[in-house]
């Protein structure tokens, strides 16, 4: 259920034809890849240093050491550009990503924290935080630590498309907790 919540808005994504962003062939922000994992709940997140990401053990996208986000077809999904904004095909601004925090677009404060320890925090609107899983593997460099940070941003801010969609749904985090991502 959680796969079709994150896979379903970035198909939509690449089915549109959309124009990749204006950088795209030049590329953004250096990245570097880890092997790295994301545990939130029964959901799991692998990064391979070639840049494929998997979700819970299935291809889902890809990233490079260019800041380019692209789906299995090769498709654009985001662009991290050198100042830390994020674009996605056609333009359209999906936020600011930093190495430990990013901001949704239009907004100045973060929406989610990848900690030091690789905890990962969200903010709720009035500033309440939340745990919202682990990574393992991001502390090998900053710009290893940012390509974690920009793949929790995109892949939530899915996952929160998704829940205002369809409202009143709860993730399960843990044994017997949910938490509602509006």
């Amino acid at each position: 259920m959680r796969r079709l919540a994150l896979i379903a808005p970035l198909a939509l994504l690449a089915a549109c034809s959309a124009t990749p962003p204006a950088n795209w062939a030049r590329g953004g922000a250096p990245l570097d890849i880890p092997r790295a994992r994301w545990v939130w709940g029964s959901t799991t997140i692998d990064v391979s240093p070639d840049g494929k990401v998997f979700l819970n053990g299935e291809p889902e996208l890809n990233v490079d050491r260019g800041g380019r986000v692209f789906d299995l077809d090769g498709q654009p999904v985001a662009l991290l550009e050198p100042d830390g904004r994020v674009i996605g095909p056609d333009e359209k601004p999906l936020g600011i990503v930093g190495a430990l925090h990013a901001s949704l677009p239009d907004e100045a404060n973060a929406w989610l924290s990848v900690t030091g320890s690789g905890e990962v925090i969200r903010y709720d609107d009035e500033g309440e935080r939340s745990s919202f899983g682990v990574w393992l593997g991001c502390n090998s460099s900053p710009r290893a630590h940012q390509t974690c940070t920009l793949l929790t941003h995109l892949l939530a801010m899915r996952l929160r498309e998704n829940e205002r969609s369809s409202p009143g749904v709860s993730v399960g985090i843990g044994v017997g907790v949910g938490i509602p991502l509006r």
